[in-house]
């Protein structure tokens, strides 16, 4: 008797203590008294659009005449160009560039006068080092319009062009970069009633970038 006397004032004793352990275990458990974990929201601006314009260093014609001669015309000239694109991943950018530019002289008394559309799917692989400063390499495929005149034969060409280029991308802030850039393209070739020409450039280019998310 005197056992089941000490056990029953022990339950007494124990019960307080038990409720307020209840308690506050259900005020732990309450939505209000703790917050759910988050993760940081990210501003990644991947997709940017821009302007280029590029110096023509030596851009060269040469002009095969159908009875075997060969006219080569260098010429200095700028030209212009937009682009967009977007970083698929931390190391591969995927841009569309579109660009204008001419190439026109007179070699051994003949006229040449050319305009020159390219439109241009460019790979770039990149390393992005602090932020800020991004070296590249690339290359460049795509399709040109040519428009020339020889000695006022016209003529006119829609053909297959490659590109390589090397550059460095330079971040001014979050929403502009700056862009240096050496660039090998072959333009293409046309058809005259007198012989065949082929374009291609050596190109030094300068660009700005607005940056931008499509996806927030």
């Amino acid at each position: 008797m005197k056992k089941i006397s000490v056990l029953l004032l022990s339950i007494l004793i124990a019960t307080p203590a038990l409720a307020n352990y209840d308690d506050e275990y259900d005020s732990y458990d309450d939505e209000e008294s703790y917050t759910t974990y988050e993760a940081p929201k990210t501003d990644n601006r991947d997709t940017y659009v821009g302007l280029r314009i590029h110096r023509n260093e030596h851009i060269a014609l040469s002009y095969e005449r159908k009875h075997g001669n060969t006219t080569t015309l260098r010429d200095n000239n700028f030209g212009i160009g937009a682009l967009i694109g977007n970083r698929l991943t931390d190391y591969v950018k995927l841009e569309f560039e579109t660009m204008y530019t001419g190439i026109s002289g007179t070699k051994r008394t003949t006229d040449f006068d050319y305009d020159i559309w390219s439109n241009m799917l460019n790979v770039n692989l990149y390393k992005n080092y602090g932020g800020a400063v991004e070296p590249y390499v690339g290359i460049g495929v795509g399709l040109s319009g040519l428009w020339g005149d020889v000695a006022h034969t016209h003529g006119k060409e829609f053909d297959l062009s490659f590109a390589v280029m090397a550059g460095v991308n330079f971040a001014l802030n979050k929403y502009v970069d700056l862009n240096l850039g050496l660039r090998y393209i072959d333009y293409g070739e046309i058809e005259h009633k007198t012989g065949t020409a082929k374009i291609d450039a050596t190109e030094i280019y300068i660009g700005g970038a607005y940056k931008f998310n499509i996806f927030k």
